[in-house]
């Protein structure tokens, strides 16, 4: 199954900087070696979860397939690999305010 989205270089870069967020874009470093490396990185994290997508995307095809539902093959070359809403990028964190937290010892020779 091919995806019609992947060829495309507008959808994939805004797709990245997404990925990349944080300095709106910019990258801090004037070092041009470090500038690579955060490039690099950014597009295999964007990689990463691009391959998520597909693959789940993929897995979700062959059971509605199994299940006898008719897939179009138009309709599935519309779907996107650069799926967003299951993304947390801030991550999901819960708080126990009711439990404190161990007892600090400053004195570690005591």
């Amino acid at each position: 199954m091919g995806f019609l989205h992947e060829s495309l270089p507008a959808p994939y870069n805004g797709f990245t900087q997404w990925v990349g967020f944080g300095g709106e874009g910019t990258i801090a470093s004037n070092d041009r070696e470090e500038q690579r490396k955060i490039i690099k990185y950014n597009h295999l994290v964007a990689n990463c979860v691009i391959f998520h997508n597909v693959f789940s995307l993929s897995r979700v095809l062959r059971d509605l397939e199994r299940e006898g539902y008719p897939l179009n093959t138009a309709e599935i070359a519309s779907l996107s690999p650069y799926l967003r809403p299951h993304l947390n990028r801030f991550g999901s964190y819960e708080l126990d305010m009711g439990t404190l937290p161990p007892e600090l010892i400053y004195d570690i020779w005591g």
